[in-house]
């Protein structure tokens, strides 16, 4: 499925890929035959990105609430012929503890950047080609927005958001657009260190699977529905999450 050349001729946004998740995405596609196109709001680590992926990458640095930075992807876009795929990764989590002691500030900004940036991503891709070009759309949730998520509840809140909002846009784009997305457990990524960091052999027994995620063990699935193999799936997620759920794990 993603062996080489089957995005050939494809071009593919991947927001927030300057590591972790979204690195090993465009990594797969790249490894494809796509042509990508990675955003993140820090350039250095950006640039460092792009230097691994070599010539079919090409790095805009910004964030999604700046039009200006729309303006620049949506350039970069156009010159590739217009959006096959948009992988929407961006996401934060600036808090842990209990929701009811949560300043509503930093609750505004993770809805913010969580659930409108993928909403504003779609929105572009929309204006980008990816209707008529027959596309698809993956949005990066967790299981965290399907159960509850002690300590994360607000990204929890806004996961299952990013849920809802695949459903809807899966609805509405239809039949031209697949819009599906997938939940991780907890993945070894800087992101995702808080979980477990010092306790990785404790936490990893847990899982039925006795390890954590990787980054690469979310890009395969990401590529999958990207691919003509899930050509009959839309409004899906997939749930990643070493057997996490099988034994009630949140």
């Amino acid at each position: 499925m993603t062996q080489q050349g089957c995005f050939n001729g494809r071009t593919a946004l991947v927001t927030g890929a300057s590591r972790g998740v979204g690195l090993a995405t465009a990594r797969t596609l790249v490894d494809g035959g796509a042509r990508v196109v990675l955003t993140a709001r820090g350039r250095e680590g950006l640039d460092a990105a792009v230097a691994q992926l070599g010539p079919a990458a090409v790095g805009v640095a910004g964030k999604l609430d700046d039009p200006a930075h729309l303006e620049e992807v949506a350039e970069v876009v156009g010159g590739l012929g217009g959006l096959d795929y948009l992988v929407n990764n961006v996401g934060i989590n600036p808090v842990f503890g209990p929701m009811a002691e949560m300043d509503l500030g930093a609750a505004r900004k993770i809805l913010e950047v969580n659930v409108l940036g993928a909403f504003r991503a779609a929105r572009a891709a929309v204006e980008w080609g990816i209707v008529e070009r027959g596309g698809a759309i993956v949005n990066i949730a967790s299981i965290a927005g399907i159960s509850s998520s002690p300590g994360i509840g607000m990204y929890g809140v806004s996961k299952s958001a990013v849920l809802g909002l695949t459903r809807q846009l899966a609805a509405e784009l239809a039949p031209d657009v697949r819009v599906n997305a997938v939940a991780p457990a907890a993945v070894k990524t800087d992101f995702a260190k808080a979980l477990y960091e010092g306790r990785e052999d404790e936490v990893s027994a847990r899982y039925p699977l006795q390890r954590l995620g990787v980054p690469e063990d979310v890009a395969g699935p990401v590529a999958f529905l990207l691919s003509e193999a899930a050509a009959w799936m839309t409004g899906q997620t997939l749930v990643i999450d070493g057997g996490a759920s099988l034994v009630g794990l949140e």
